[in-house]
């Protein structure tokens, strides 16, 4: 493999990171707590939406996040040539 190769997957495997980590980081910090004020006018399960995605929701969110990440890398790979054993 080449450098320009490697270095252009590596390009791509950080942008993913980097959308995938915001994306968790915003769902964590903003829906648990710039915004739970406004979110607890809602509820999940009896309880507020607000304290829902503090507590729970921002898990979930990352577990959908590494099946997305790994749907992504598996795609990224084929395109390189990593898939092959």
């Amino acid at each position: 493999m080449n450098k320009a190769k490697a270095k252009q997957y590596w390009k791509e495997n950080l942008k993913y990171l980097i959308i995938l980590l915001s994306i968790w980081f915003s769902v964590s910090y903003g829906a648990g707590i710039v915004f739970r004020s406004s979110l607890d006018a809602f509820h999940v399960g009896g309880f507020p939406l607000g304290f829902w995605f503090a507590q729970q929701g921002s898990i979930y969110v990352f577990v959908l996040l590494i099946f997305v990440y790994v749907r992504l890398m598996n795609k990224l790979d084929s395109k390189y040539g990593f898939d092959k054993d």
